[in-house]
């Protein structure tokens, strides 16, 4: 395990600095002046080059990106004119509209997405385990055709489209849950879960569906493997079949799913945050998009990739625990 640890965090080290050059490409050294952007269109020439010698753009591509890297680990100085700010480590640069640290910006937005996530998370993944499993179980009846009818209308659905119709017949219509407006945990538990719980329900309906249709195929492929078989052959029931050993080798490709899934919304559920009004990163991602805050939109995508990558070693972990017949390698 701890060779296989030590192999995962070089893996994930080398594709974060893989990414780190893409982005960096992609937004600092493809066509545009990035020192105007910086400082605004009413900036004068003298002030723009200001800035540009503050992002030394003046530089080889090499020595520039190096001192982004550098800035990430060890932090940086940023001139104000009249002084002279630190950004403390991990510094991912301060943002063009009010001039705040990426990084705390980040911070202060990343509970309410993680409130988001975790709990639409879990909905999803009971809702569609435990639909696919139930489709197998009900194979060849009414029950499994209306249950695979019901995934494709929700693979097929925007979460948005869910997420109105829900506002309109619980909030409006029926008036049984108030309107999302977010508050924090640590204010208040309870309204905290209270305004969460339609953003919850639509990611999970929406998101469910994948999941279903693949619970029932790896369960339906796993049902029909040698050592399967010959547990049927030796009396054993159908139900422990499907739960207790079909399950485990089917929970793989589940598994990987929910990892890329959970490392995504880590970086923004950007329609549903925007839909019910919650202060996260996705929504903070379009702000930053629609002002061309450069630092912000590369930090929110390096933050992204982080939790992908980390929600993916955590996932072979989890497949090998599963299923025995993964190996750690």
């Amino acid at each position: 395990m701890s060779r296989f640890l030590l192999r995962r965090l070089g893996g994930a080290l080398f594709v974060l600095l893989a990414l780190s050059v893409v982005v960096y490409a992609a937004f600092y050294v493809a066509p545009g002046n990035v020192a105007q952007i910086a400082c605004g269109p009413r900036c004068s020439p003298a002030q723009v080059a200001q800035v540009s010698d503050q992002l030394r753009l003046g530089d080889p591509l090499y020595l520039q990106y190096a001192h982004f890297l550098r800035g990430i680990f060890a932090g940086r100085d940023y001139s104000t004119g009249t002084g002279i700010l630190h950004c403390q480590a991990p510094c991912l640069g301060r943002s063009y509209q009010n001039d705040e640290q990426v990084t705390q910006m980040i911070l202060t937005k990343l509970p309410a997405t993680a409130s988001l996530a975790i709990g639409a998370f879990v909905l999803w993944i009971v809702l569609g385990v435990g639909t696919g499993l139930l489709s197998v179980w009900r194979r060849g009846r009414a029950t499994e055709r209306l249950l695979t009818g019901l995934t494709l209308a929700g693979m097929a659905t925007p979460v948005f489209v869910v997420g109105l119709l829900l506002i309109i017949v619980f909030c409006s219509a029926l008036q049984l849950l108030p309107f999302p407006d977010y508050v924090p945990l640590t204010e208040n538990p309870e309204q905290w879960a209270w305004n969460l719980l339609l953003p919850w329900v639509s990611l999970a309906l929406v998101s469910a569906a994948p999941y279903a249709r693949m619970t029932r195929a790896s369960m339906l492929e796993t049902l029909a493997e040698d050592h399967v078989r010959t547990f049927r052959a030796y009396g054993v029931s159908e139900r422990k079949l499907v739960g207790r050993h079909a399950l485990r080798g089917a929970l793989g490709p589940v598994i990987a799913l929910g990892a890329l899934d959970i490392g995504s919304m880590f970086g923004g559920a950007v329609l549903t945050e925007s839909l019910f009004n919650i202060p996260g990163v996705g929504r903070e991602l379009v702000d930053a998009v629609k002002n061309v805050d450069l630092p912000v939109v590369v930090g929110l995508v390096l933050v992204t990739g982080f939790f992908v990558v980390l929600a993916n070693a955590v996932a072979d972990i989890l497949q090998a625990m599963a299923d025995r017949r993964v190996v750690l390698a």
